[in-house]
């Protein structure tokens, strides 16, 4: 699997920096935008589930996009594919950002109730487990990590498709009544994941 965050230098056909500022400053929107809402005081009557709801929504779409960055790629459009390793380390961080709101908000940095929540709650523990797996992936984004791992590097960035079946498995757990946001995600990671696996058994035929 290519890397999951940046092509080498070679591949830049499409580097633009100043595309590349923009895509940084659209990704980093929500992120301004929740701060002028917390500044505000706008986030409506319950701030944290609100903080909650977009910094998980903002984490979904990012991945969205990092996986669908190679398939475009392979049928001639790689403009995405350019911007891949800074769309992983945005997936990182708002996935971070989910974190540290559930962190203050839900457990108040107390160690006993994290443990109780994550035994008693499925859609709290593949959510954890999802951020644990993005961890290495992106400390490991950088091309000289990439040197390092050599073939290694390839199996452990592929734990980003774990990561999709993790976070539809989270709002799955997480929906009451409202089905919409996990059939939607559910079925774009199912057609990328099996997009996946049917590119990786056509390279194994050719061989």
């Amino acid at each position: 699997m290519r890397e999951w965050t940046l092509p080498a230098i070679t591949e830049h056909r499409y580097f633009n920096p100043v595309a590349r500022v923009c895509v940084f400053l659209l990704a980093l929107t929500p992120f301004l935008m929740l701060c002028w809402s917390i500044v505000q005081q706008d986030l409506g009557p319950d701030p944290g589930k609100t903080l909650m709801h977009e910094t998980g929504d903002w984490m979904l779409r990012i991945l969205v996009l990092v996986l669908l960055a190679t398939p475009l790629r392979r049928y001639g459009w790689g403009r995405l594919f350019q911007y891949r390793r800074m769309l992983g380390l945005f997936l990182f961080f708002y996935a971070s950002l989910h974190l540290l709101v559930f962190a203050q908000v839900f457990v108040g940095w107390s160690g006993a109730i994290l443990l109780e929540e994550l035994v008693e709650r499925p859609y709290v523990l593949v959510g954890f487990l999802a951020w644990l797996i993005l961890v290495p992936l992106a400390v490991t984004s950088t091309r000289g990590w990439q040197r390092r791992l050599k073939r290694r590097w390839k199996s452990l960035h592929q734990g980003v498709y774990v990561v999709a079946v993790l976070a539809v498995l989270h709002i799955f757990w997480l929906a009451r009544s409202d089905y919409i946001d996990v059939l939607v995600y559910g079925a774009i990671f199912a057609l990328l994941l099996g997009w996946r696996f049917q590119n990786k058994h056509r390279n194994r035929l050719r061989r």
